[in-house]
């Protein structure tokens, strides 16, 4: 009986995932905390107030997207499916829901420093274990995914949290329609990642782990 090859690529995907599931559940546990304390129960009543990944799974962005992505040589991309929120709770309506819709990027940003101090920990210590390079290749993958989650929902785009921002930054007929587009936000989205300013989007992520990689000392 012949022996199975695994694709290394495929090892490096399955293992990758929970750093990815994590960092979803992080960020929509962060949205749902916020808007707790603003005065909103929505999601905390929908059971969304958890850091259970489970509880914030999108079938298309937590499960095909990233298939698709790893099928076609993209880079690991996905989301989570959004908290429900219900801005009439708010006592400020705009101030509230734009805190409400940072705090997920900020809790990204929060972990890619984390896991930036785990990662300097790891690789400027002088011990060596077994699989020391698979477990820093994973570190990393953490700072860059999060980094990556971070600016990606800052985006103007509906559904993400750029779009709630831009809104309640300059509320007016255009950003309104903007943020109600629906499903024809969701479709923008995707041809917006498949076309030639994703290169300049990724050279934004890029410039900011290089940014790290200077304040950690590795540049």
């Amino acid at each position: 009986m012949s022996d199975i090859q695994v694709s290394e690529k495929l090892i490096s995907f399955l293992t990758f995932l929970p750093f990815f599931f994590i960092s979803l559940a992080v960020h929509e546990f962060a949205h749902a905390y916020t808007a707790h304390k603003k005065g909103d129960n929505t999601a905390k009543n929908q059971g969304r107030l958890t850091l259970n990944p489970i509880k914030h799974i999108d079938l298309f962005g937590s499960v095909l997207m990233p298939f698709m992505a790893f099928a076609s040589g993209f880079a690991l991309i996905g989301w989570a499916k959004p908290v429900p929120i219900d801005r009439r709770n708010f006592r400020n309506q705009n101030v509230d829901d734009a805190l409400v819709s940072f705090a997920g990027p900020a809790s990204n940003l929060i972990l890619a420093i984390l896991f930036f101090i785990i990662f300097m920990l790891v690789t400027k210590l002088s011990v060596d274990f077994t699989y020391r390079e698979f477990v820093i290749n994973m570190i990393w993958f953490g700072v860059y995914f999060n980094i990556f989650l971070a600016l990606f929902n800052l985006l103007p785009l509906p559904p993400l949290d750029g779009s709630h921002i831009l809104y309640d930054l300059f509320p007016n007929r255009f950003t309104a329609s903007l943020l109600n587009l629906g499903i024809y936000g969701s479709i923008l989205l995707i041809f917006f990642i498949y076309s030639p300013l994703w290169k300049y989007f990724f050279g934004l992520v890029n410039f900011i782990l290089d940014g790290f990689l200077f304040i950690g000392g590795y540049k």
